[in-house]
C-alpha cells in the first residue's frame, strides 16, 4: 500500500525542490544566528568610541574597520540587524493586522462596505508607499516605533487587495455554498472556511513585505526618520559612511551587503513558498 503524505510533507518536498529558497533560506538563518549571538561573536561593544581607531581599515582585530569614531563597524553591524530584522517583521505585522482584516470584510460583504473600503485603500494607493511612510512619520514625529507603524501602514493597500481578490474566488467555491446552504453565518463562513483557504497568498505576501520593509526602514533611517544615534541600524549606518566613501568604504559597504543579503534570502524565501504552496506545483 503507497504511503499518503501528509500535506506539510507535500510542502517541504516542494520548498525544498527549490534551490534559491533553501540557499535563502541558510542564508537568513546564519543572519539571525549571528545577529543572536553578536556578543559571543565581538568582543566589542557597538556604541563605545575610541578616537584613536578612528576610521582604521579591516584588520583580524577589527574585521569590518572602524568608523569615524573609532567605534567596531562588524559590532554595529551585528547589533544593528536585530532593529532592521526587527522592523521587517514588526512592520508586516501591522500591515498584514489591518489588511488582512479590511479585505476579508470587503470581499466577504460586498456592497457598500467593499466599495468604501477599496475607495480608501485606492486613496492610500495614490501615494508611493514610501512617501505615504515619510508623511507618516512627519505627523508622528521620529522614532523607531513610528517608523515601524509608517512602514506598516503603507503595506495595508498590498494586503487588502490581495485578500480580497482572493476572498472574491473564494466565495464561489463549493465548500462555501455548502457552509452557507447547512446555515453557517456570513461571519462563520469567512473566518472559518474562506480565511484559511486563503492564506496561502497572505503567507507568501507576508514574507516578501518583510524583505520590503526591511529596504523601506533602512531608507527612512538613512534619512534620519528613524532610529538615533549610536543606535547601530544598518541605514543609518549607511547614512553615516556616506560622506566618507573614498576615504573609509568599509563603514558603509558591509551594512550595505547585510542590506542585500538579508533582503535577498527573504526573497527567495518568498519565491521557494510561492512555488510550495501552488497546487499546480508538481510533488518531487
Amino acid at each position: 500500500m503507497p504511503k499518503v503524505r501528509s500535506r506539510a510533507d507535500i510542502l517541504f518536498r516542494r520548498f525544498r525542490a527549490n534551490r534559491g529558497a533553501m540557499l535563502g533560506m541558510i542564508a537568513l538563518l546564519l543572519l539571525i544566528a549571528a545577529t543572536a549571538a553578536a556578543p559571543l561573536l565581538s568582543p566589542y561593544s557597538y556604541a563605545k568610541i575610541n578616537p584613536l581607531k578612528a576610521f582604521r581599515p579591516p584588520s583580524k582585530d577589527h574585521l569590518f574597520g572602524n568608523d569615524r569614531f573609532g567605534r567596531d563597524v562588524f559590532a554595529r553591524v551585528l547589533y544593528g540587524g536585530r532593529l532592521s530584522l526587527q522592523v521587517g517583521l514588526i512592520s508586516t505585522t501591522v500591515g498584514a493586522g489591518v489588511g488582512v482584516p479590511v479585505g476579508l470584510l470587503a470581499g466577504g460583504i460586498g456592497g457598500l462596505a467593499d466599495a468604501t473600503l477599496m475607495r480608501l485603500i485606492d486613496i492610500m494607493l495614490a501615494f508611493p508607499g514610501l512617501l505615504l511612510a515619510i508623511g507618516i512619520v512627519a505627523v508622528l514625529g521620529t522614532s523607531l516605533t513610528n517608523l515601524m507603524i509608517a512602514v506598516g501602514v503603507g503595506s495595508v493597500p498590498g494586503f487588502a487587495r490581495v485578500v480580497r481578490g482572493s476572498v472574491l474566488a473564494a466565495r464561489e467555491y463549493e465548500y462555501v455554498q455548502a457552509a452557507r446552504a447547512i446555515g453557517c453565518s456570513e461571519g462563520a463562513t469567512m473566518f472559518r472556511h474562506i480565511l484559511p483557504n486563503v492564506m496561502a497568498p497572505i503567507i507568501v505576501l507576508a514574507t516578501l513585505n518583510i524583505a520590503n520593509a526591511i529596504l523601506a526602514g533602512s531608507t527612512l533611517n538613512f534619512l534620519g526618520m528613524g532610529a538615533k544615534p549610536p543606535a547601530p541600524e544598518w541605514g543609518l549606518m549607511l547614512a553615516d559612511g556616506r560622506d566618507t566613501l573614498t576615504r573609509a568604504w568599509w563603514v558603509s559597504v558591509f551594512p550595505g551587503m547585510a542590506i542585500m543579503i538579508a533582503t535577498m534570502s527573504i526573497n527567495f524565501i518568498g519565491d521557494g513558498l510561492r512555488q510550495a504552496l501552488d497546487p499546480r506545483m508538481k510533488i518531487p
